[in-house]
């Protein structure tokens, strides 16, 4: 690609929200990613015959901070909700670069103990309706302590979580995935755990009484203390 289509301009609808940027920002810091991909040269891109804009069926509301990644490398300060967005945004996108910087600073906090505490009940209930389409990744957050009691959390991922003490009974956890979190004390009574993932998952002294889940769910994981039908 010669140097002037590397240097002109592109206007991109994400979601309605409008953003400009440039050929050489959108391929250069992430190579591999879908954005390269799709201004490489190498495929057909549409525009909008009226405004110019090349159209992208996502949330643009953490898109600033994808460009300013594929700028300047830096990635934002953000609190756990919103970098849990952001890394969702990143993954689609296939920005590995960044997905790696996320998931860096999320483990990081959680081996330091020093994961945001703000996630509220209205919060996760709030990110559930909004992710209808796509399978929610709350990776590596902290939810210790938090009343998730009779919500519908099938499919989300909250592998690498800190669930501490957390109120699942009666909640809906269908193929959720809780690999490696850390589950100890959580209670977890009544709850739907069809096809639920628990790989190297700590469930010390959780409360399973009355669980519904398929015979095989539970092997290989750390049960001791924990409360039995």
């Amino acid at each position: 690609m010669n140097t002037d289509a590397c240097s002109s301009i592109v206007r991109l609808n994400i979601g309605g929200s409008i953003f400009c940027t440039t050929v050489d920002t959108l391929t250069h810091r992430e190579p591999h990613s879908m954005l390269a991909a799709m201004f490489s040269g190498r495929h057909t891109v549409h525009k909008d015959s009226d405004t110019g804009c090349v159209f992208v069926d996502r949330d643009g509301t953490h898109f600033r901070h994808i460009l300013n990644w594929l700028r300047d490398g830096v990635a934002p300060n953000l609190s756990d909700l919103e970098r849990l967005e952001l890394l969702r945004e990143a993954e689609y996108y296939q920005l590995l670069g960044l997905v790696e910087r996320i998931n860096m600073v999320l483990n990081k906090k959680k081996v330091d103990g020093k994961m945001d505490t703000d996630l509220t009940r209205t919060d996760i209930i709030k990110c559930v309706q909004s992710n209808k389409k796509y399978r929610l990744k709350l990776r590596g957050v902290n939810l210790s302590g938090l009343d998730l009691s009779n919500l519908d959390l099938s499919n989300v991922d909250l592998s690498r979580a800190c669930l501490k003490n957390t109120n699942f009974s009666g909640a809906i956890l269908r193929a959720a995935n809780f690999s490696e979190a850390n589950l100890e004390g959580a209670d977890l009574k009544g709850a739907d755990l069809l096809s639920a993932i628990f790989t190297g998952a700590n469930l010390q002294h959780a409360d399973l009484r009355h669980v519904r889940y398929m015979s095989h769910t539970l092997d290989g994981i750390t049960l001791r203390g924990a409360i039995l039908n």
